[in-house]
């Protein structure tokens, strides 16, 4: 997983636009290794099913993942008789790298991936797909465990996808139903910010892709599918399993420790509906002040706690003065991570130093509470002293609160190198999708030339000329076909 550089922005939701070129639409691709006897009927038939119903240009790309047998000269054969179907051969096993190559170099808007053995009704494809070419939605997936969804397959894999889905909840915290489902969509200008992020590349790939976009705040659109188990399946279910709960280890770990940089990947102010100014009221005010309530309220009671065990063997003071600056440090941990969003370990330093100064605040605060009740009572009751204690806490809190939030995180707004504007301003007559660019004026600054990238992270060379840049593409809206049910569908 790259976190040595910064991703860039998320792009702004917008509906694609309608222009007179003739790039595709939708780029679908179909990852195959050893799959010469199912790769001719299948693409035929996902061939057919969007010629008949898809009313938008489209291009599917059989991605061969070092196959050994005739796959790839099937491949070249289909891309020969075909009309919009190509071929790209990689070297390399892996689905996810397959993807992460041809995603990376397609010129189509949206791109889309499903299996080869199509368990997936292709009805669901443009219900799949619409939400992203509206601009709704910044990636679309087929959940074979929605309510509506229909799912023909055995208990063995049926429990096996239902546990790995509530691993990821449990762990991850991922609110998307179906991580596993071979069938999904993204747009290329959201692609092309979280690609870079995803290490995997194998079958891990989707999951720690969706998992980086939700917590990117990306809008993920889920559609119920109609999905038959295929009996002739080559994954390896438990070889596959141990490889996803590896996944999860490393994603959660990065997740934990601050060092993924999603909280860079901001959207332009507006784009998002919970972006509404309200007067007086700064933003974000009413979530900082739920989660400093919470980490208020435990570290009061951590605080607490320390208290009480340091009195059994230390003055008030001593006892008071050890405590609070134990559950300082915690709660400045906590507040900076959970109730700010600061993540990873800048500024960490600075941040525990403003706390202590807090700190010293609130110590001057509680100490001057207990000199005072000294002063009225010779020898106050253990519980005098508590309740003493935690009123000086809330009025401590109080100005915590303030202190933290306009000097230890101040809601500052980025800045940019000097002479470089944050984001470039566009031309007149600029459009995000519809004017091509060249590859560097859209590549974030920061991030790592190809020759240092990992390999996993390195576009495939040799590719046909539809993959050899990431020119931005224009829309053709073709005429509406007739949008009949699909007649070819087997009958597995």
């Amino acid at each position: 997983m790259r976190t040595d550089s910064s991703p860039g922005s998320l792009p702004a939701r917008e509906h694609l636009p309608a222009a007179g070129a003739g790039t595709p639409v939708l780029d679908v691709v179909v990852p195959v290794y050893n799959e010469e006897k199912d790769l001719g009927p299948c693409v035929r038939r996902l061939h057919e099913h969007l010629t008949r119903t898809f009313p938008y240009a489209f291009r599917i790309t059989v991605a061969d993942n070092a196959s050994t047998d005739g796959t790839p000269q099937v491949a070249a054969g289909l891309a020969a008789d075909l009309p919009a179907v190509r071929s790209v051969r990689l070297e390399q096993k892996g689905r996810g790298r397959a993807l992460r190559t041809v995603w990376s170099a397609s010129d189509a808007p949206v791109l889309a991936y499903m299996d080869v053995d199509l368990s997936t009704d292709l009805n669901a494809l443009l219900p799949l797909v619409a939400p992203l070419i509206s601009g709704h939605s910044d990636l679309a997936i087929g959940s074979r465990l929605a309510r509506s969804s229909r799912v023909v397959r055995g208990a063995k894999r049926e429990f096996i996808s239902r546990t790995y889905n509530l691993i990821l909840r449990g762990s991850l915290q991922a609110r998307f139903s179906d991580a596993q489902c071979g069938f999904k969509a993204i747009r290329r200008d959201v692609a092309q910010v979280l690609l870079p992020l995803v290490e995997d590349t194998g079958w891990f790939f989707d999951t720690e892709m969706l998992v980086l976009a939700e917590r990117a705040g990306c809008r993920i659109h889920e559609v119920p599918v109609d999905w038959i188990d295929d009996p002739d399946s080559t994954v390896h279910i438990v070889r596959t399993a141990t490889e996803d709960l590896k996944g999860v280890w490393r994603v959660g770990k990065a997740l934990a420790t601050g060092s993924l940089p999603l909280d860079r990947l901001g959207r332009p102010f507006g784009d998002d509906p919970r972006d509404r100014e309200l007067n007086g009221v700064p933003q974000g005010l009413a979530r900082q002040l739920v989660g400093f309530c919470v980490v208020g309220a435990l570290s009061t009671l951590f605080y607490l706690l320390l208290y009480s065990g340091f009195r059994h063997f230390a003055g008030s003071q001593f006892a008071n003065a050890l405590a609070l600056l134990v559950s300082a440090v915690a709660n400045t941990a906590a507040n900076r991570r959970l109730t700010f969003g600061v993540r990873g370990r800048g500024g960490a330093v600075r941040h525990q130093a403003q706390g202590l100064v807090v700190f010293g605040i609130g110590l001057a605060l509680t100490s001057g509470s207990l000199a005072a009740l000294s002063a009225a009572s010779a020898d106050p009751d253990h519980s005098t002293e508590l309740a003493v204690l935690i009123a000086a806490n809330l009025a401590a809190t109080v100005l915590r609160f303030l202190l933290f939030r306009a000097w230890v995180f101040p809601d500052a707004e980025p800045t940019a190198p000097a002479g470089k504007p944050l984001l470039p301003e566009p031309g007149p007559q600029e459009s995000r999708l519809s004017e091509s660019r060249s590859p560097e004026s859209r590549m974030p600054e920061s991030r790592l030339p190809e020759s240092r990238l990992p390999e996993t992270h390195r576009p495939e060379p040799h590719l046909p000329d539809p993959y050899r840049t990431w020119s931005d593409a224009t829309v053709r809206l073709q005429p509406v076909r007739h949008a009949d049910t699909d007649h070819s569908r087997d009958a597995r």
